[in-house]
């Protein structure tokens, strides 16, 4: 019997195009969904008659209670190789694999750069009032020269992030719980004395850390509270690392200059929410990941990952020995940290 495979929140509709599925064609048939299941009902009854899910990143989640609604289901394969909406324990016990998938951290920290360049020169507003007949020129562009990026976390993205700053011609600090000077050293750039010091000295603040129980809420309303009124917070992280009611309240006060958010707290965002209206915010779709290279590298190894379990050697399984805190690690910039 042919076996089925969904593909999750394939929105711009290219999972079969952009890899080559024909080693599977044979044995399996590809259901590509390009629409968000908003909640576990709605996922276990798409998902009741498929053998394998393929999964991006940590959109879906895939908790006990909808694995024992699956029992058709022996394969998932995620994007990535950290996936934390995964209950393994309940995998393990229904006897399903779990395999994941390389990842680039060069479109997450283009993505950065494009949200910091974006808000410091008004590039939305500008080109909105150019198209629309607005008035010529409407903002001053803050400069990136000679001022302050302080980086929350300096892992394989957050070091490559410090590089471009670096070529800016900008101070780059950095400050993670485990952040060693040498570390620092090795990146070429100031290693931040606090949090809070860090906070309140830079001009631009980007996170890149990966989330977890010491990160969640690391940014609140008291820490929103140090940054300077002409200073810009950039996400492309985690959403629950920033208090998002916290952010909301900064932007609507005119507390900090502006903000550039990838990522939420529910995605996609619902049609209400009000970070679709925040003043001061320039927002994107959580694209961080979304790039022709990664997506081909995704969906071109989930090939592989299907090819291997039918042939009974799995490969790239998840979950993966946890690796020590990223920041800590003296290693090269395009080693460490989160993917």
């Amino acid at each position: 019997m042919r076996l089925r495979c969904a593909v999750l929140d394939d929105f711009q509709r290219v999972a079969t195009e952009i890899a080559d599925w024909s080693p599977v064609a044979d044995d399996v048939d590809v259901v590509s969904f390009d629409t968000h299941f908003g909640d576990e009902d709605a996922l276990a009854a798409a998902l009741a008659g498929f053998d394998i899910v393929v999964t991006l990143r940590e959109r879906v989640a895939f908790p006990a209670s909808l694995i024992a609604r699956l029992p058709r289901l022996r394969l998932i394969v995620a994007s990535g190789m950290r996936n934390s909406v995964i209950d393994y324990a309940a995998t393990e016990a229904h006897g399903i694999t779990v395999c994941g998938t390389a990842s680039s951290s060069a479109p997450p920290v283009e993505l950065t750069w494009a949200l910091i360049l974006g808000l410091a020169r008004g590039i939305v507003r500008e080109g909105n009032g150019l198209r629309e007949g607005g008035p010529w020129q409407q903002t001053v562009g803050a400069d990136l020269h000679g001022r302050r990026l302080g980086l929350l976390g300096l892992g394989k993205i957050g070091s490559r992030v410090a590089g471009v700053g670096l070529a800016f011609g900008m101070r780059v600090s950095a400050w993670s719980r485990n952040l060693t000077r040498e570390r620092a050293d090795e990146v070429g750039v100031e290693l931040a004395p606090s949090k809070e010091a860090l906070l309140r000295d830079a001009d631009f603040v980007s996170v890149h850390l990966a989330l977890g129980d010491r990160t969640r809420g690391l940014l609140g309303p008291a820490e929103l509270a140090l940054l300077k009124p002409t200073a810009y917070l950039i996400n492309t992280s985690r959403a629950a690392i920033v208090d998002q009611d916290a952010l909301l309240a900064a932007l609507h006060e005119g507390r900090i200059a502006g903000a550039g958010v990838d990522v939420f707290d529910t995605e996609p965002l619902p049609a209400g929410h009000p970070m679709r209206t925040a003043p001061r915010l320039l927002a994107t779709p959580h694209l961080g990941y979304v790039s022709q290279a990664n997506y081909a590298t995704y969906y071109g190894q989930a090939v592989e990952a299907i090819r291997a379990h039918l042939d009974g050697s799995p490969v790239r399984r998840l979950p993966v020995a946890p690796a020590p805190d990223a920041q800590a690690v003296p290693t090269r910039p395009d080693s460490a940290g989160r993917a």
